[in-house]
Order: structure tokens, then C-alpha cells, then sequence
């Protein structure tokens, strides 16, 4: 049986005082299997990114449990915090946030060198993550000589180098035209089935949704209904 990088237990959420209380999550619980893509959807308001958020370790849970690969997240704090999010977490956000001033190889190199991992294998491994996102013409640009898709995909570069436990991605296409947008749910899906890495991604949009294997439908801040891919086309499931 395969092992679950994440553990949802009873989390709950609630932002206010005494008097005006809003429960942002409402006693969700769910797991994550390793080589998993899992799609977290709902209107917006739902709880949908202030899950992702808890998660991520943005953002701190009222009561519950966070377990990600075997740690749980709820009881880290200041350095161990830190080292955990570099160490096991990958970020891919609707807006790119690469660093303007360094070129897309530096861009990703830099996860690497935080972690000191020796120059020639970072030249090894940029070669083939670029090579499975197709950005290795655009390694030696800086952001501004990319479009929005090649800067995504470098993003998405930086966030799998690692080999994170697990990667997190909120409205990863929300940025892109549509032809930027399919590019970069194909290559996040061959990652998932080629690297079997682990994707839990936030959306609105159900054809970014089509991709996923498992879609978690969030509604006023408690899941309500989950949908499995099992072994139809990604159209049929659209």
C-alpha cells in the first residue's frame, strides 16, 4: 500500500475574537499518497487557499494536525520551520517569483546552493529538470526576455530540483493564456507520472482540474464531495 506524504487530521481554522468568529476551515481531514496529483477546488470564500496556506506553513491551524511525511507541521517552529519548508516543500505560485536579477539558471540553481549541493551536480540536475519542462533555451535569459509560460515552467524548475516531498502549486495557470497554460499542466503532469511527484494543486479552473487524479471539492470550508480520474481519458473526465 502506498505511503501518505500528507496527513489532514480534524483541522480546523478560525480567524476573529469574541463575538465575529469565521471558521475558514471547519474540521477537514483527508490524505495524500506518494505520486498522487490531487486538485483542491471551490467557489471563492470556500477555505480552498487558506488550506493550501496551512499546509504551505504560511498560515497556522486553530486545532488539528498536519503531518507531512512523517512530521507534523503544527508543532515546528523558527529554524526547524524554515528548514523543513526548504527541505520538503516545493512552491509553485500564480505568480512567478523569480528573482529579476538572476538568469533562469541561477534562478533554479539558487534551491540547490541553499541546500550546498555541489556545482557539478547542480549543472546535472538543472540539465535534466530543463529538459523534462523544455526551458533549456531559455536557461541563460533573465525573466524579462521570457514569456509568462517559459517564466512559469522555470518556477516550476525551481520548485521540483529539490525533489521536495511534496509540491504545492495555487492557481499555477491563473498568470497564463490558454496554449501557456495546457504547456505547463502537461509537463506538471508528466513530472507526476514520470518523477512520481507528489502535487496537491489549488484551482478554480476544471480544465487545470482535469489534469489532477483526485479532485477534493471545498465548500464553506469543509470538503463535500471528492471526484477520482481512476482510468479515464483526461477529456472524458473534463
Amino acid at each position: 500500500m502506498e505511503k501518505a506524504i500528507l496527513k489532514i487530521e480534524n483541522i480546523q481554522r478560525y480567524y476573529g475574537n469574541k463575538g465575529v468568529v469565521t471558521k475558514a476551515i471547519d474540521d477537514i481531514s483527508f490524505e495524500v499518497k506518494v505520486g498522487e496529483f490531487v486538485g483542491i477546488m471551490g467557489a471563492s470564500g470556500s477555505g480552498k487557499t487558506t488550506l493550501l496556506n496551512c499546509i504551505s506553513t504560511i498560515d497556522t491551524v486553530t486545532a488539528g494536525h498536519i503531518i507531512i511525511d512523517g512530521d507534523d507541521i503544527t508543532t515546528l517552529r523558527g529554524s526547524k520551520l524554515s528548514d523543513f519548508r526548504r527541505e520538503k516543500l516545493g512552491f509553485i505560485f500564480q505568480q512567478f517569483n523569480l528573482l529579476d536579477t538572476l538568469t533562469a539558471y541561477e534562478n533554479i540553481a539558487l534551491a540547490l546552493s541553499i541546500l550546498k549541493v555541489p556545482v557539478r551536480k547542480i549543472e546535472t540536475k538543472i540539465a535534466k529538470t530543463a529538459k523534462l519542462l523544455n526551458i533549456e533555451d531559455v536557461l541563460h535569459k533573465y525573466p524579462y526576455e521570457m514569456s509568462g509560460g517559459q517564466q512559469q515552467r522555470v518556477a516550476a524548475a525551481r520548485a521540483i530540483i529539490t525533489k521536495p516531498a511534496l509540491i504545492l502549486a495555487d492557481e499555477p495557470t491563473g498568470a497564463l493564456d490558454s496554449k501557456s497554460a495546457c504547456m505547463l499542466l502537461t509537463q506538471l503532469s508528466q513530472l507526476n507520472e514520470i518523477e512520481q511527484a507528489t502535487i496537491l494543486m489549488v484551482t478554480h479552473d476544471p480544465v487545470s482540474a482535469s489534469y489532477c487524479k483526485r479532485i477534493l471539492f471545498i465548500k464553506d470550508g469543509r470538503i463535500f464531495q471528492e471526484m477520482l480520474r481512476e482510468n479515464e481519458t483526461r477529456k472524458a473526465f473534463y
